[in-house]
């Protein structure tokens, strides 16, 4: 529980200036390097779109002087095995095919360590010299980022070469509630054996949320709601007795990739009135429906937060500070495809041992109701 509990007079215009874009010429440009910051916040449930980092035909470099090799421009990472800064050919690839090339970015999870690979798309349009090719200056055939290849205008190579990399939506998809950073490192060459003429690096800093996700996961019980017996054993030494202790693994998943500043959990019985019951106490009941002391069993219930042991008492919000810091386990929840980090916070009901022979035989039962709520402020 959370608290956050086209007008066609203007459609053949638009074309026309299209089309007069399209046969322009590109400008004089000469490769430089670039540092760009890609800073994104949003929830799973409201996704931000394909985000393009280089539109399409974003000159990397065009000259009328063809010794300068424009038209044969390419990017490489520095790892064709590691997606640590980007995973593509580390040289020329020479394609001559004409496709898109897809480029592994591992993205790590600020707060647990978690890392997940995402698949960005590029490609490389080339430009002509001159427009008597195909009508316009560019290309049609979509190049891999890596490769120099090219095919000739008029007998000419191509100019120069302009740039596409998206970072589509589907692979935003891949990345659970947390805050992601990523760096992404691409090398500019025109000649494929000589020096890098450019450095490319775009930073990543994705804050992620998934509100809607928010759960209190039992492991034990997956998608159904847990069934547990209170393990109530007789002893009958000396003054005959019962009690018992049962464990029940839970754990609190809050959307948020474990930032919030804290929880806050509310647990109760079925609050039927209870003469006599320590205070804090929660309570199961004998089966026949008898009201007398004798009738019923009295529990309490601690929880394991962050290595103390933290009792909860009956219908109190309790409040769980150091989320930010507690130890986290990595779950797979139920509808989920991928596995997020949640607290674990165990719980211990604990059934003190009093004498046998003031409570009825037969079979107790009883219910015990667990609210987890957020702060209305985080990330």
């Amino acid at each position: 529980m959370s608290r956050f509990t086209f007008s066609r007079a203007l459609l053949w215009p638009a074309i026309l200036l299209a089309g007069a874009a399209q046969a322009q010429q590109p400008p004089e440009t000469h490769p430089g390097s670039e540092q760009r910051s890609i800073v994104l916040n949003y929830d799973r449930g409201s996704l931000p779109g394909d985000q393009v980092l280089w539109a399409e035909r974003t000159v990397l470099g065009y000259s009328t002087d063809l010794d300068l090799k424009y038209g044969q421009i390419h990017l490489t990472c520095g790892s064709n095995s590691d997606s640590g800064k980007g995973r593509c050919p580390i040289e020329d690839s020479a394609t001559t095919t004409s496709m898109r090339g897809s480029l592994p970015l591992r993205f790590t999870e600020r707060r647990s360590g978690l890392r997940t690979e995402v698949e960005l798309t590029g490609w490389l349009l080339r430009a002509a010299l001159t427009r008597f090719c195909g009508g316009e200056y560019w290309h049609v055939e979509e190049r891999p980022l890596w490769t120099s290849y090219g095919t000739k205008c008029n007998g000419d190579l191509p100019a120069g070469t302009g740039v596409s990399l998206v970072l589509p939506q589907r692979e935003l998809e891949k990345l659970v509630a947390g805050r992601w950073d990523a760096t992404l490192e691409l090398f500019l060459r025109a000649d494929p054996a000589g020096p890098v003429l450019a450095t490319y690096t775009f930073s990543f800093d994705l804050t992620i949320t998934d509100r809607d996700a928010m759960s209190i996961y039992f492991p034990e019980f997956d998608q159904v709601s847990p069934r547990v017996g209170l393990n109530i054993d007789y002893n009958p030494i000396g003054l005959p007795s019962i009690g018992g202790r049962a464990n029940l693994d839970m754990c609190l998943y809050d959307g948020l990739g474990s930032q919030a500043e804290y929880f806050e959990v509310t647990v109760r019985d079925d609050r039927r009135s209870a003469p006599g019951r320590p205070a804090g106490m929660y309570s199961v009941w004998h089966n026949t429906g008898g009201s007398e002391d004798r009738h019923r069993l009295d529990y309490e219930v601690v929880m394991d937060h962050n290595g103390a042991k933290l009792p909860l008492h009956n219908d109190r919000v309790e409040i769980l500070h150091g989320i930010d810091t507690a130890q986290l386990r990595l779950v797979l929840l139920p509808g989920m495809t991928q596995p997020v980090y949640c607290v674990p916070t165990p719980l211990s009901l604990i059934t003190p041992r009093v004498p046998a022979a003031g409570k009825a035989e037969g079979y107790y039962q009883g219910d015990l109701h667990i609210e987890f709520t957020l702060p209305t402020a985080g990330p």
